[in-house]
């Protein structure tokens, strides 16, 4: 069960933050720098304290509390690596910055697309080659995404569109370095941290456009401290389970999460085109698991 459980988990967690940064940014409720700076930074202080509190599971053990002697003495950046923390950072501003001149429609497909093109890219040049059953389920998948998103697209500005594909490959590779990691905990928490000098440069040469009124506030610091915290945490400790392009594949289920999640938390119409792209991206992953199960 532990694969679908921190799946679906980490899968949630990714759609909640897309409703999150919707309702702080297209809400003119923060600006673009100033939310990325705040989400990190929460992201990393709640991590820092879920270590100094309950350590990290010794690998393989299941124990908790092993590690925070360890966390005391040598410090949050012994684990994770300046380049997954560049991707992090990446990911974050550039999708915030792309947010403001994309609908929400067409910078899902953007992004997603992105995603997958990457990792699945980086799969095969590394070997790995997905079954016929797998690219049946992805293209299946991809199609039920762009049904989904069909009504809110639009022509997109060059700039805003090459931000959210920038967002979406830096994204590919964080899961990609994410896949190896024996301490997600420990790993993650580095990686935010090793982000702070990188979103305060950032905030610091947008300084005359931030602002944040107080309830940006609490959107970037739930953002950051619960939905990429520990979603990313619980995302590296799924990839295990995963090979690259069932991790791509997984990933084109978080727009329709979140369309699911608006319908109920906001109020947003649940609509028959939603049931269909249910059908044809969970339809879609089914087929990639089961094609990878039977290669």
């Amino acid at each position: 069960m532990k694969p679908l459980i921190y799946t679906s988990f980490a899968l949630t967690a990714f759609a909640l933050n897309s409703i999150l940064c919707r309702l702080a940014l297209r809400g003119d409720e923060a600006d673009a720098a100033g939310f990325t700076a705040v989400r990190l930074a929460s992201g990393a202080a709640a991590l820092v304290l879920i270590r100094l509190l309950f350590g990290s599971p010794r690998v393989g053990s299941g124990e908790v509390g092993t590690s925070r002697v360890s966390f005391l003495t040598s410090g949050p950046l012994r684990h994770g690596s300046w380049l997954s923390a560049l991707f992090l950072f990446a990911y974050a501003a550039c999708f915030s910055f792309a947010y403001l001149g994309l609908e929400a429609g067409t910078g899902a497909l953007i992004l997603f697309g992105s995603v997958q093109l990457t990792m699945i890219a980086v799969a095969i040049l590394r070997g790995e080659r997905p079954s016929a059953i797998e690219l049946l389920g992805l293209a299946a998948a991809v199609g039920g995404l762009v049904y989904l998103v069909l009504p809110g697209l639009a022509s997109p500005p060059l700039s805003s569109s090459l931000l959210m594909a920038a967002s979406g490959a830096a994204w590919g590779g964080y899961t990609l370095r994410g896949r190896g990691s024996r301490d997600p905990l420990a790993d993650t928490t580095a990686n935010f941290v090793r982000s702070l000098p990188m979103a305060a440069l950032l905030a610091v040469a947008f300084v005359p456009a931030i602002h944040l009124s107080p309830r940006g506030w609490l959107l970037a610091a739930l953002s950051g401290a619960v939905t990429s915290g520990l979603g990313y945490t619980v995302w590296y400790s799924a990839l295990r389970y995963h090979t690259a392009t069932r991790a791509a594949v997984l990933q084109l289920a978080v727009p329709l999460i979140a369309a699911a999640a608006g319908a109920v938390l906001l109020a947003e119409p649940a609509t028959m085109r939603l049931a269909v792209a249910a059908l044809l991206i969970l339809g879609g992953i089914a087929a990639a698991i089961a094609g990878r199960r039977k290669s």
